[in-house]
């Protein structure tokens, strides 16, 4: 007896995400940040320093962020104080500023891994002729952050990503800004990205006393 098959059917897979509870990457505080600053600087981690605080200032998504070559953030010899990439989810391009930090820091790690114009900012270990993964890239979140004694599975990729734009949020409350800043094209979609109705909503319901 013979079976027939539909081969028009594609294979379904099972979601990654089934059956776990997925909610949105807390950002870093202030003293987060300072914190995993200091551990990196003292172990003299130049490279993990250099990403930490472009990925803090660039509020990139890991994929843009790990994609970034020397010439996308200099100029000559020198680091830019701004930049812009095309992002790959979105085809939009996005600025972003390079504090004075991060330059030191880039510079620094420039130098130390020799890298060329053209190389990848971030080459990876295994394979300098490609960059460090994404995956791998949310493994070093997670080190960062198990390094100040928070839990490392409540932290990811865009834990970095919202940290600054969060905290320029709740100093402005210009969501417009921070719209433009993380090159989200709905203003919807930064609203949805930060909960800030959510923690508006909160703060004003702590700030009324009954």
């Amino acid at each position: 007896m013979f079976r027939f098959f539909n081969l028009s059917k594609k294979h379904k897979r099972t979601p990654w995400n089934k059956g776990k509870l997925i909610g949105q990457r807390p950002p870093l505080k202030m003293q987060e940040i300072w914190s995993i600053r200091i551990h990196l600087e003292l172990d003299k981690k130049i490279r993990d320093l250099a990403l930490f605080n472009l990925a803090i200032d660039s509020k990139l998504r890991g994929c843009d962020l790990m994609k970034l070559r020397v010439h996308d953030i200099s100029t000559g010899n020198s680091i830019s104080s701004r930049a812009m990439v095309i992002q790959q989810k979105t085809r939009q391009p996005v600025q972003f500023e390079i504090t004075e930090p991060s330059r030191k820091a880039l510079a620094e790690w420039i130098e130390q891994a020799s890298l060329k114009s053209v190389d990848y900012l971030f080459p990876s270990r295994l394979n300098p002729l490609t960059h460090v993964t994404t995956r791998q890239y949310g493994r070093i979140v997670k080190c960062w952050v198990k390094m100040i004694g928070l839990n490392p599975t409540l932290y990811g990729t865009h834990s970095m990503r919202r940290t600054k734009a969060t905290l320029i949020y709740k100093r402005t409350k210009n969501i417009r800004a921070v719209q433009i800043l993380l090159g989200h094209t709905k203003l919807e979609s930064t609203v949805r990205y930060l909960g800030v109705e959510v923690d508006d909503a909160l703060e004003m319901s702590e700030q009324t006393e009954i």
